[in-house]
Parts: C-alpha cells; sequence; structure tokens
C-alpha cells in the first residue's frame, strides 16, 4: 500500500508593531500582511500587542516569574514558529517599544531563540533602512533567523498614497511587495521545520 503523504505543518506567524500609535502605518502593513495570510493554506497569523508591557526593570523579576502582561507575552512569542516585525524607525534605529519587547523576550529563556523572522517598515525618507538593519544585528545575538530577501522598506511620503485616512494599505503594488515577504517567510519558516521533522524520523529510525 502506497504510504500516504504526510500533509505539511501549520506555520504560525506572530505578528509585531513597533509603533503604539493606533493610526501607524506599520499597523496598517501588519493588517494587510494578516488578510494576505488568509489567502495561503497552512499559514496562521497572529497580532500581538506590546503597549501593556512595563519597561524592562529587573525589580519586577520575582522567584523567576515575570509580571503577568510580560509572561503572556513570552508565551505568545514562544508558541509562534516566525515573527513579522513592522516598525518605523526612530533616530537610526528601532523604536523604544519595540526594543523594550524584545528585551523581556530575550530574558532566560530566550524566547526568539531559532524562530525565523521577517520585518518590514514604513517611514520617512530613510523608508526604515537602518531600523532594519539594525533590528538584523539584534537578532544575531538573539538567534533569530531573518528571511534575506526579499527586502520592503516603504516610503509613506510618496505618491502615489499607500494608505487610506484609516492607515489602511491601498496601494496594489505595495500589497505585491508585502504579499513575497510573508510568501518568503512561510517558504524559509516551512524548509526549516520540515528538515526538523527529518531529521526527528532519522533519529527514531537508528535508534
Amino acid at each position: 500500500m502506497a504510504e500516504v503523504a504526510a500533509a505539511p505543518p501549520v506555520i504560525k506567524v506572530v505578528g509585531l508593531c513597533g509603533s503604539l500609535r493606533k493610526g501607524s502605518s506599520n499597523r496598517g502593513l501588519l493588517r494587510a500582511a494578516a488578510e494576505i495570510v488568509r489567502s495561503i493554506e497552512g499559514l496562521e497569523m497572529e497580532y500581538v500587542e506590546i503597549s501593556a508591557l512595563p519597561f524592562v526593570n529587573e525589580d519586577l523579576e520575582v522567584n523567576g516569574n515575570y509580571p503577568p502582561a510580560v509572561e503572556a507575552f513570552r508565551l505568545k512569542i514562544l508558541a509562534a514558529d516566525a515573527l513579522l516585525f513592522a516598525s518605523p524607525e526612530y533616530n537610526y534605529s528601532v523604536t523604544g517599544p519595540l526594543k523594550n519587547a524584545i528585551d523581556w523576550g530575550s530574558r532566560p529563556p530566550n524566547v526568539w531563540a531559532e524562530k525565523s523572522a521577517a520585518v518590514v517598515s514604513a517611514s520617512g525618507g530613510s523608508r526604515g533602512q537602518r531600523s532594519q538593519y539594525h533590528l538584523r544585528q539584534i537578532g544575531v545575538y538573539l538567534d533569530l533567523h531573518f528571511i534575506n530577501k526579499p527586502e520592503f522598506f516603504l516610503n509613506v511620503h510618496l505618491r502615489p498614497p499607500k494608505f487610506d485616512a484609516n492607515g489602511n494599505l491601498i496601494d496594489d503594488s505595495t500589497v505585491q511587495q508585502l504579499k513575497d515577504v510573508v510568501t518568503a517567510l512561510y517558504e524559509f519558516t516551512l524548509q526549516g521545520k520540515m528538515m526538523m521533522m527529518n531529521i526527528v524520523e532519522l533519529d527514531k529510525e537508528n535508534e
């Protein structure tokens, strides 16, 4: 009897926004990404808010436990297979709220380790390039594995308008660029996950 091929595992993506502003263009990118994800079988995405996280402070860590908001955040990251970051550029770097979230997740045990990641940015003249490269540097220490391409940098001030009055992405070419990033993240993460599953199966056969 022919063996039935196992269905590919579901890839769970967590979306994180570096801007706390409700009308943020970067939040708009994540909303658009969530719509794109619905069209890709085997891919799920959840937006995780970071605004409730307190500033990193070891005094808040009691007997190895973190504040409830931090614990909930860390569990969300831990359960994810991949991360999609969307953030503007602040002073040549990532935003303060995003760095704070990253630092909470890196507290032992580091919940970012061995996860796939992609980053997109909607910003001014720099289009967020320097912040993305800084985030990739941070990811090296966290053992985050960023996709290399495609890169996504969006200047929100250029015409035609990319977002409507509510911060929703409306430019078709930008939607396609974002879809290319989401698809690449899915394929990269799936490849890594399937490779690990094959290694586990080989180990079982050799026991």
